[in-house]
């Protein structure tokens, strides 16, 4: 079965995954700051806890993580479904690569909280260590994707 697939729904269809990536690199750093602060309210002494409490930053870490990893995992292979529509085939190469790393080091992340929330502090270093890993590898991918970008440009 082939569908026929509009010029221009091909052409503009280029531009969703750079653009959700890096509303998604924002919301990495955003999570970070939540979780930072979900950090220091769980180890603040009582009365600055109380002050902290009402910043609800364990709950708006866990949000914004869900949506993330949801939006990551859509995000990955919607940038692979419109590289393959517009060019017959993917183009295997580090900016893929690690894009699928970084997807999976986000299900790994998330698939620690339950261990976390019982107070598993192997699996809070892990998390941590994973989630800025992760933010590495964004930001790196942030200017290989930019590459890819202006190269799709140039053939406009």
């Amino acid at each position: 079965m082939n569908i026929a697939i509009p010029e221009s729904v091909k052409t503009w269809s280029q531009f969703a995954h750079p653009i959700l990536m890096w509303i998604l690199f924002a919301m990495a750093i955003y999570a970070l700051y939540l979780g930072i602060m979900a950090k220091k309210t769980r180890l603040a002494e009582k009365e600055a806890r109380k002050e902290l409490i009402k910043g609800n930053y364990a709950t708006r870490h866990h949000q914004i993580g869900a949506i993330f990893m949801a939006l990551v995992v859509l995000g990955t292979v919607g940038g692979m479904a419109v590289t393959y529509i517009n060019n017959g085939k993917l183009f295997v190469g580090p900016h893929l690569i690690a894009g699928l790393t970084m997807m999976s080091m986000v299900a790994i992340s998330a698939s620690l909280v339950p261990f976390m929330q019982k107070g598993n502090e192997i699996a809070r270093a892990t998390h941590v260590g994973l989630n800025m890993t992760i933010l590495l590898i964004f930001g790196w991918q942030a200017v290989t994707g930019m590459q890819i970008l202006n190269r799709i440009i140039s053939r406009l």
